[in-house]
C-alpha cells in the first residue's frame, strides 16, 4: 500500500468515524438539566395541556410520533407507570404532522394516558427533542431533573425510585 492510499484511507475511516459520532450525537442539552422548564399550551381539537397550569405536580414530559417504532415500544411502560405512580403526570406530546394518522393510530391502538398531538412541533423544538422518544422528568417546581433518550422501561426500579422522590 503506497502512503497516499494509506493517508486516504485513514482520512475516509476518520470522515465516517466522525460523521458516525455526530449524527448519533443524542446529547441530554446539559443547559436544560437544572433549569425551569420551557413551558408551552397545545390544544389539539380534543384535548389541551398548558404545562405552565402543571406546576406542584412531577410531570413526565414525553415526546413521541406514532411512525416512531421505539415510542410505540415504550407506551406500555408509560400507562403502567401512570397506573403505578398518579402523582406523577404522564404527558405525552404526539409529533406527528399528519393530524389524522394520529387519530387513526388512537383508534387502533387506544393511549391509556393523557396525550396530545403537537403538530406544529413547538412544543420539542422548545426542549430541542427531534429524535424520539425522548422524555423529561419535571419536579413540582417546574425544574428538569432529568432526560431519558430513547425507549425506556418506566416500570423499572430505578425509575419508580428516581420519580417516587420527586414526587415525595
Amino acid at each position: 500500500m503506497t502512503l497516499q492510499r494509506a493517508i486516504r484511507t485513514l482520512a475516509a475511516v476518520a470522515a465516517v468515524t466522525l460523521l458516525s459520532a455526530t449524527g448519533c450525537d443524542r446529547n441530554e442539552h446539559p443547559g436544560q438539566l437544572g433549569n425551569t422548564a420551557p413551558t408551552f399550551h397545545i390544544s389539539d381539537g380534543q384535548q389541551s395541556v398548558d404545562l405552565a397550569k402543571l406546576r406542584g405536580h412531577v410531570v413526565l414530559l414525553n415526546f413521541w410520533a406514532t411512525w416512531c417504532a421505539p415510542c410505540i415500544e415504550e407506551m406500555p411502560s408509560l400507562e403502567a407507570l401512570q397506573q403505578q405512580l398518579p402523582q406523577v403526570q404522564v404527558v405525552a406530546v404526539a409529533t406527528d404532522d399528519d393530524s389524522s394518522a394520529y387519530k387513526s393510530f388512537l383508534q387502533r391502538r387506544p393511549v391509556h394516558l393523557f396525550t396530545v398531538l403537537d403538530s406544529a412541533q413547538e412544543s420539542n423544538s422548545l426542549y430541542g427533542s427531534f429524535r424520539f422518544p425522548e422524555t423529561y422528568a419535571i419536579d413540582k417546581n417546574g425544574v428538569v431533573r432529568r432526560k431519558f433518550i430513547g425507549p425506556q422501561d418506566w416500570t423499572s426500579p430505578e425509575i419508580v425510585d428516581f420519580l417516587k422522590k420527586l414526587a415525595a
